[in-house]
């Protein structure tokens, strides 16, 4: 789909801090998938090619200082229900590092793709979401581009649909409904078809929830940076893993923990870890 040149206003002021400041932004004309890459097409690539995605590569434990033995094995970050309700200061309940766990096997080893063929693909690294652009001659999006496409022509909503939160009753957006984190009303709680829920208005589907999706641009909480070692996580200074931004929220995102189903909302994502609701679409 062509998204057109404008003058795109982003970010917002009234929701989390590292969204501030509103800014106007000139974005020259561009074209995005309406759909992020799927389970089956990220397939043909890897069928093409024989690519191997970070999470099913050995890990050097010189990369991870300290980290136990059983989690130098490939795998990925699997969501995992809790039992009942938590502390949600505490993501550590419901993410749970899974060895074997890639693209093929979004929940772990025994799980398969094999009726998810049109699911968004999940468990990709920013190498590998950058790989796949350029094997099918296309780039991933900047934060800008994204945030422009995801708008959809509305200037300063906070929905990819207008202002107002969804209706009760109307199906907008594959975002948490229930209770955070271990009981999904029904038909949530997870990855959605591609697709299944109602286009924005430039006709792109799921720029809000589903999955989070890669930019280019290189993450700080004030904004974005030119330098890799500028978007290292200060929480965690052991790790010197660049973080790039991602946009749109995911099927996680619940309005009593984390409401960033919204095009202005952004977070910084290590660049070397998959997770379960992490995938991508590609521009030109």
């Amino acid at each position: 789909m062509r998204i057109p040149a404008q003058t795109a206003r982003l970010g917002s002021d009234r929701h989390y801090p590292e969204e501030r400041p509103v800014r106007d932004v000139r974005v020259d004309s561009f074209w995005i998938q309406p759909r992020a890459v799927t389970n089956a097409e990220f397939a043909a690539f890897v069928d093409a090619t024989g690519y191997r995605t970070v999470a099913e590569r050995p890990l050097d434990p010189a990369d991870y200082p300290g980290a136990p033995a059983e989690n130098l094995q490939p795998g990925s970050m699997v969501f995992r229900r809790t039992a009942g309700p938590v502390d949600l200061r505490h993501l550590s309940q419901w993410w749970v590092w899974t060895p074997g766990a890639s693209w093929r096997h979004p929940v772990g080893p025994r799980s398969s793709i094999d009726k998810r063929g049109d699911h968004p693909v999940v468990h990709v690294a920013f190498e590998d979401a950058a790989a796949y652009a350029t094997w099918a001659g296309l780039q991933l999006p900047t934060e800008a581009q994204w945030e422009t496409a995801a708008r959809g022509g509305l200037t300063d909503a906070s929905y990819t649909w207008g202002d107002d939160p969804e209706p009760e009753g109307q199906r907008l957006a594959n975002y948490w409904h229930g209770d955070f984190p271990w009981r999904p009303d029904r038909g949530y709680g997870r990855t959605a078809a591609v697709g299944s829920f109602p286009p924005n208005g430039y006709g792109l589907y799921d720029m809000a929830g589903n999955v989070w999706e890669w930019t280019t641009d290189f993450y700080t909480d004030t904004g974005t940076t030119c330098c890799a070692e500028d978007s290292y996580d200060p929480a965690q200074p052991q790790f010197r893993v660049p973080r790039r931004v991602v946009k749109g929220g995911s099927f996680l995102c619940a309005d009593s923990y984390c409401a960033r189903y919204r095009p202005a909302a952004r977070r910084g994502q290590p660049v070397d870890t998959g997770m379960s609701h992490i995938g991508f679409r590609c521009v030109k």
